[in-house]
């Protein structure tokens, strides 16, 4: 879980050295007095590869990234990152299964 996710990417999954993980489920929920827009990306290799960029997350909602039919495989040296549009403005909860 990350809090206050803001206008600096936040790493929120970091795939270690012989392990893949398998992202489960994703969620932004806007923290702020109004709307805001979030990319979520996983970094590999030094290349951004985008799931959402500048999906609109309603003031009071929230967005589901990665949900019930979907699945995201994360290989060695991932990482999964969520940057939104304004400071402090989203709480992000991401389930995850690691297999090493």
């Amino acid at each position: 879980m990350n809090k206050n996710v803001g206008t600096s990417p936040a790493t929120v999954v970091t795939v270690g050295a012989a392990t893949q993980t398998t992202i489960i489920g994703l969620d932004i929920a806007n923290t702020t007095s109004s709307p805001i827009t979030a990319d979520v990306y996983v970094t590999r290799s030094a290349v951004d590869y985008y799931l959402i960029k500048s999906a609109v997350v309603p003031v009071g909602g929230s967005l589901i990234v990665v949900g019930a039919d979907q699945k995201v495989v994360l290989i060695t040296s991932d990482a999964l990152k969520v940057v939104t549009s304004a400071a402090s403005s989203a709480d992000v909860v991401t389930s995850v299964l690691n297999i090493t």
